[in-house]
């Protein structure tokens, strides 16, 4: 255990140094190389700062102002003939906008049913077996200035609602 510890503290370090010895072979200005890409991480940061500002926005509305309960209380009736927890719909309607959103859901899951629970095992797989869709196309899309997204949207999508469903039927079947 102590070698792992070892190699993790002096990964890093070790591949910075790596990347500059490269620059010095290869006679590169490795410091000017250095700061020319810093100055391009800025710029993408502020182009991408207004979408992310608006799906920030979007998800802290959507958690305070109860729309998420009103969803799940009027679809509640469906999910209970088709067998799957009404607890995690929060997570499955969060999940494919914000993982901080998703995660602090799945948090709450876990901390309200335990995580050897049927629904807390449902929600740690959905995390581990979606991603934050429309965040992440929101944001590589619009720092290469993509505008049709539709297909890709739907694609996205249509593989969450399947991930979700799956991880739905298999735990409960190991369950």
């Amino acid at each position: 255990m102590k070698i792992i510890n070892y190699i993790s503290s002096i990964a890093m370090p070790l591949i910075i140094l790596i990347i500059i010895m490269y620059g010095v072979a290869e006679k590169n200005k490795t410091f000017d190389t250095f700061l020319k890409g810093a100055k391009e991480g800025i710029e993408i940061v502020i182009n991408l700062f207004p979408t992310l500002l608006g799906i920030f926005l979007a998800v802290g509305v959507l958690r305070s102002s109860g729309i998420i309960e009103l969803i799940v209380q009027v679809i509640e009736p469906i999910l209970n003939t088709i067998k799957i927890p009404a607890q995690i719909m929060p997570l499955a309607l969060l999940r494919p906008i914000s993982g901080s959103a998703s995660m602090a859901v799945a948090t709450d899951i876990m901390t309200q049913y335990g995580v050897d629970s049927n629904i807390g095992l449902i929600a740690s797989v959905i995390m581990g077996s979606t991603e934050t869709t429309l965040y992440t196309i929101a944001i590589y899309t619009s720092s290469v200035g993509i505008k049709k997204t539709r297909c890709v949207i739907i694609a996205a999508l249509v593989a969450d609602i399947i991930g979700m469903l799956t991880s739905v039927v298999i735990c409960n079947i190991l369950s």
